[in-house]
């Protein structure tokens, strides 16, 4: 079982590790304990070779509400030494992308349960399946605080509903429900509040339940796809990890089972 946070509650489920923001007084508003808390849980999730599949959520009414204003200025609970501070500068918001899309080659599903504002938007469009409440609410409100996105909001926001799609919601400064968002191509589903908990858990199952190779290599080739340079280049690598993926047990197993109507058991090798 992982160490668990006071503001961060880790769950395992099998192959499927929940991390559960826990400040359910402020709406689950990050402030410096709880960013690190979830950087370095994503961090411990991406090397533990026992889990497959990691999913996001807010305990209570709330996904998280962005930033805790009412946090104090310089409180900063940082595991990393003075000398790894000067030689990084993402702090924990700007390790949530790059953690979520690049150093985890595992899916991350978001469970968005209620209001996701400013860095909890960006925190949850770093995921790379969102499922929503009914009851969930999206804002990105960077603008009205006088700036621009950060949490890698520009990039996996532009990514998900196009340039002009982002550019608009950046800007308007709307907030927009559920529906709206599935719309909009932000969410790519949306449950009723009293069966979100059951559906969430049921989407982390099903994915825990895919060959953990045939995970990583679609994720990793997913990737590759948003920022290919070269069709030609990309096509190849693509067919690499095909290739590579057919050779394992797993594949053996999956075509197996196939063949014998059966429900595969994959060893991730």
């Amino acid at each position: 079982m992982p160490s668990e946070s006071p503001v961060l509650l880790t769950e395992d489920r099998g192959r499927v590790r929940v991390l559960r923001l826990s400040r359910p007084e402020k709406k689950n508003a990050l402030n410096a304990e709880l960013g690190w808390a979830i950087a370095l849980a994503l961090e411990r999730a991406a090397r533990d070779d026992e889990v497959w599949v990691i999913g996001v959520t807010g305990a209570g009414d709330a996904f998280c509400s962005g930033l805790d204003l009412t946090a104090e200025r310089g409180e900063d609970p940082s595991p990393l030494s003075p000398q790894e501070r000067l030689l990084d500068d993402l702090g924990w918001v700007g390790r949530f992308p790059v953690l979520m899309r690049e150093v985890c080659d595992k899916p991350v599903v978001a469970g968005v349960n209620g209001v996701a504002v400013g860095a909890g938007f960006s925190l949850a469009m770093a995921a790379d399946i969102r499922i929503a409440s009914s009851r969930a609410r999206f804002l990105a409100g960077y603008s009205r605080a006088g700036t621009s996105p950060d949490g890698g909001l520009s990039y996996t926001l532009s990514q998900a509903i196009g340039y002009e799609r982002a550019l608009r919601f950046l800007l308007e400064q709307e907030m927009v429900g559920a529906d709206e968002a599935l719309a909009r191509g932000i969410v790519g589903e949306v449950v009723p509040e009293l069966e979100f908990e059951e559906r969430f858990a049921a989407c982390l199952e099903h994915l825990a339940g895919v060959s953990p190779i045939a995970l990583r290599q679609t994720k990793r080739m997913l990737g590759r796809a948003a920022v290919a340079s070269s069709v030609e280049g990309f096509v190849r690598e693509e067919l690499v990890y095909a290739r590579r993926g057919l050779a394992t047990e797993d594949s053996v197993e999956a075509r197996n089972a196939i063949l014998e109507r059966r429900k595969p058991s994959f060893r991730g090798r």
